[in-house]
C-alpha cells in the first residue's frame, strides 16, 4: 500500500489522503509503541473525504475518536500484537 498525505494538519496531528493502488481515502493520526513510530491509517468513504476536507473540526473530532479506537473497524492495516498508543 502506498499513503499519499494531501492535507496535513499538524496542529491537531492528522492528515487526509488517498492510497495510491485502490484509490481509497483515508484519514491517519501518528502512534507510537516502544518500538518505533508509525501512522494508523482510517478508510474513509469519498463522502467523508470531501466533508473532511473542508470541514476541520469535524476531521479533527473523527481524528479523537479514531485515537480512542472507537473506529477500529475502519483500519486499513491491523495493528501487530505491540499496538502503538496515539501520541
Amino acid at each position: 500500500m502506498k499513503f499519499k498525505d494531501l492535507i496535513v494538519n499538524r496542529a491537531e496531528r492528522f492528515s487526509l489522503g488517498v492510497e495510491e493502488a485502490s484509490g481509497r481515502y483515508f484519514l491517519s493520526v501518528p502512534v507510537r509503541n516502544d518500538f518505533a513510530e508509525y501512522e494508523e491509517y482510517y478508510a474513509l468513504t469519498p463522502g467523508q473525504f470531501e466533508r473532511f476536507r473542508q470541514d476541520r473540526a469535524a476531521a479533527s473530532a473523527f481524528a479523537s475518536a479514531c485515537r480512542r479506537r472507537e473506529h477500529d473497524a475502519l483500519l486499513m492495516v491491523q495493528p501487530g500484537g505491540s499496538r502503538g498508543v496515539a501520541n
